[in-house]
C-alpha cells in the first residue's frame, strides 16, 4: 500500500517547483497588503467595540434604580441578540472564537466562505463587544484577518499550497492588530495555526504582523494594551511562591478547559431556537453590567482594577466564579468571540489571590502583588492553549515589561506542568474536534490537482535518520525537495533524513487532508 514514488511524469511538478522561484519576493509583497488591510479593519472592530461598550457601562450605571430604563436596555440587548444569532445562521462558522476554524482551514477539514465569514464576523463580534459578554477580540481578530489572507489569495490566484503561507499571514497580522504585539502574532501563527516554522512562512507572518501593528500604532498610539506602573523585580528569595502560583494556574486551566466544553455540549442540548441560546448570555452580561460592572467585558478593565483597586480575598473570590460562569456562558452559547482576554482576566484573579495571600500570611513584601497578577496570566494562558512561548512574548508585549524573564517561565513551566499531569489537552484543538463533530462544509479539493504540503522533520520522529527508500510512504505522495538551512538538496532514494529538515512534498488535493495527518504523525517527535 505505500510506496516512494521515484518518478513522475505529472507536468503539475515541473509547474509547481518553477511556482516557487521567486516565492519569497511574491510573499513578501502580498503579506505586506495583508497587513495593512488586516491591521485597518481590526483596529476599526476595535475602537467601535471600546467606543459601544462605554456607552453601554454609562447606561447601566445609569439605569440604577430607574425601572423603565432598566427595561429599555434589556429590549437593546435582546434586539442585539437577535441579530448575532441572524448572523449565525447566515454564517455559522462565525461562531465561537474562530482560531479552530482557521485550524481547520489549515489542515484541510473544513472549507468557509471567506467574505460572509469576513462581514458577519466583524458586525457579529462588534455586538457581543459592544454589550459587554464575556468575550474577547483576539479569536475574531485571527479569523478575520485569516479570511482576508484567504480572499487575497484567492483574489490574486494563488496556488493551493500558498493559501496556507497567506491564511497564516493574516492570522499573524490579527493578532498583532488586536493586542499591539507583532511578536506574539508571529509566535502564535507558527506555534498554533501554522505548526511550522519554515523560512518563507515566518518572513510571511512577520512582515503581516509589523505591517498591520504600524497601521494600529499610527491610529491608537504607541501603547501597550495593558499599562503598568513599573513592575518590581522580586528576588530569588521569594521565587517559592511563584511555585505556589504556577500550580493554581495549572489547576485552573484544567476547570476551564472542561468548563468551556461541558458549557457548549450543555447549549447544544437544550431544547431551543438558536435565537433563545445566544439571549442567555446578552440577559446575563445586562444583570451583571447592573451588580458587579467590573465584570462585563473581556477583561481589560479588571486586569487593570488590580493594580489600583484592592480586592479582599473573598471579593476576589466571588469575581473569580462569576466571570468563569459567565465566561462559559458567553462562549458556550456560541456567539462570535474569542476567550484570549476571559482568560488572561481569569489568570489575574488567581493571581492576585494567590499574591494576596502570600503577602497577607507568608511574608511577601506588598510590592510584588501585581507580578502574581501578570505571571499568572501568562501561565494561564500557556497551561490552556499549550502555547508557552507565545503566552511569555505576549505578555511581554502587552505589558511593555521585559524583565521578568526569569519569573515568567517558571510560572509557564509550572503550569504546563501540572496541566499535563491533569490530561489537559490544547484548548483550540479540543474545540476544533468538538466542531469537526458537527454539521460543516468539508474541504473538497480538485481531483485534478496536486498540492504541497509542507513538513518540518523533529528529532525522534519516525523519520529521522533513516534514508527517503527506507520510509513507508502513502501512495499518490512524492517528496518534491529537501531544505536543510539554505541548502536544497534534490532527494533520491538514499537521502538521509535528519531532524530540523524541511520536506516539501506533493499529494492530490482530494487526499491532502488524510495525507497531511498521516505524514505530520511520521515527522513529529515520538520522545516523551
Amino acid at each position: 500500500m505505500f510506496s516512494w514514488l521515484k518518478n513522475s511524469k505529472d507536468e503539475n511538478i515541473s509547474n509547481m517547483l518553477k511556482a516557487t522561484d521567486g516565492l519569497k519576493y511574491k510573499m513578501i509583497v502580498y503579506s505586506f497588503v495583508i497587513g495593512i488591510v488586516t491591521g485597518a479593519i481590526i483596529v476599526l472592530y476595535r475602537v467601535l467595540g471600546q467606543y459601544l461598550l462605554g456607552h453601554f457601562v454609562n447606561m447601566y450605571a445609569y439605569a440604577q434604580g430607574k425601572p423603565l430604563i432598566i427595561l429599555g436596555i434589556f429590549i437593546i440587548l435582546i434586539l442585539m441578540s437577535m441579530f448575532v444569532a441572524f448572523c449565525i445562521k447566515q454564517e455559522p462558522n462565525i461562531s465561537g472564537s474562530g482560531i479552530p476554524q482557521v485550524k481547520g482551514i489549515m489542515t484541510r477539514k473544513i472549507e468557509v466562505n471567506w467574505l460572509k465569514v469576513l462581514i458577519y464576523k466583524f458586525f457579529g463580534g462588534i455586538m457581543c463587544l459592544a454589550a459587554g459578554l464575556s468575550v474577547g477580540r483576539e479569536g475574531p481578530s485571527v479569523q478575520m484577518g485569516a479570511a482576508i489572507g484567504e480572499g487575497i489569495s484567492k483574489k490574486t490566484n494563488q496556488m493551493d499550497y500558498e493559501h496556507k503561507y497567506l491564511i497564516t499571514s493574516g492570522a499573524s497580522a490579527g493578532l498583532s492588530a488586536a493586542f499591539n504585539a507583532p511578536l506574539a502574532g508571529v509566535m502564535f501563527a507558527l506555534e498554533e495555526i501554522h505548526k511550522n516554522f519554515s523560512p518563507i512562512v515566518l518572513m510571511s507572518a512577520m512582515i503581516s504582523a509589523l505591517s498591520a501593528d504600524v497601521v494600529s500604532k499610527f491610529i491608537l498610539g504607541i501603547n501597550p494594551s495593558l499599562r503598568f506602573n513599573m513592575l518590581s523585580k522580586m528576588p530569588i528569595k521569594y521565587y517559592w511562591s511563584l511555585i505556589l502560583l504556577g500550580i493554581l494556574v495549572g489547576l485552573s486551566s484544567y476547570i476551564f478547559n472542561k468548563g468551556l466544553l461541558y458549557t457548549k455540549h450543555k447549549y447544544r442540548d437544550l431544547p431551543i431556537r438558536t435565537e433563545f441560546k445566544i439571549m442567555i448570555p446578552f440577559i446575563c452580561s445586562g444583570i451583571i453590567g447592573m451588580t458587579f460592572p467590573i465584570l462585563i467585558g473581556g477583561g481589560h478593565t479588571l486586569i487593570m482594577s488590580l493594580g489600583t483597586v484592592h480586592m479582599s480575598i473573598l471579593m476576589m473570590l466571588l469575581a473569580l466564579l462569576i466571570k468563569y460562569l459567565f465566561t462559559f456562558i458567553s462562549f458556550g452559547s456560541g456567539v462570535p468571540g474569542g476567550i484570549f482576554f476571559p482568560l488572561l482576566a481569569l489568570g489575574a484573579l488567581i493571581g492576585g489571590i494567590c499574591g494576596t495571600i502570600c503577602i497577607k500570611y507568608l511574608g511577601i513584601p506588598e510590592e510584588f502583588l501585581i507580578n502574581f497578577a501578570i505571571l499568572a496570566m501568562a501561565g494561564h494562558f500557556a497551561a490552556i492553549v499549550k502555547a508557552p512561548i507565545t503566552g511569555i512574548i505576549l505578555i511581554f508585549e502587552m505589558t511593555g515589561s521585559f524583565e521578568q524573564l526569569l519569573p515568567l517561565s517558571l510560572v509557564v513551566f509550572i503550569a504546563m506542568l501540572v496541566s499535563d499531569i491533569l490530561g489537559v489537552t490544547p484548548v483550540y484543538d479540543d474545540l476544533l474536534d468538538d466542531l469537526l463533530d458537527k454539521e460543516h462544509l468539508e474541504y473538497k479539493g480538485n481531483e485534478n490537482k496536486k498540492t504541497l504540503v509542507e513538513l518540518s522533520v523533529h528529532l525522534g520522529s519516525e523519520v529521522d535518520g533513516k534514508r527517503l527508500v527506507e520510509i513507508k510512504w502513502p501512495q499518490n505522495c512524492l517528496v518534491v525537495a529537501l531544505y536543510r538551512g539554505e541548502k536544497e538538496i534534490i532527494p533520491r532514494g538514499n537521502t538521509m533524513i535528519l531532524d530540523g529538515d524541511l520536506l516539501l512534498i506533493m499529494v492530490n488535493q482530494t487526499e491532502s487532508a488524510e495525507m497531511l495527518d498521516y505524514l505530520t504523525g511520521i515527522t513529529s517527535s515520538s520522545l516523551g
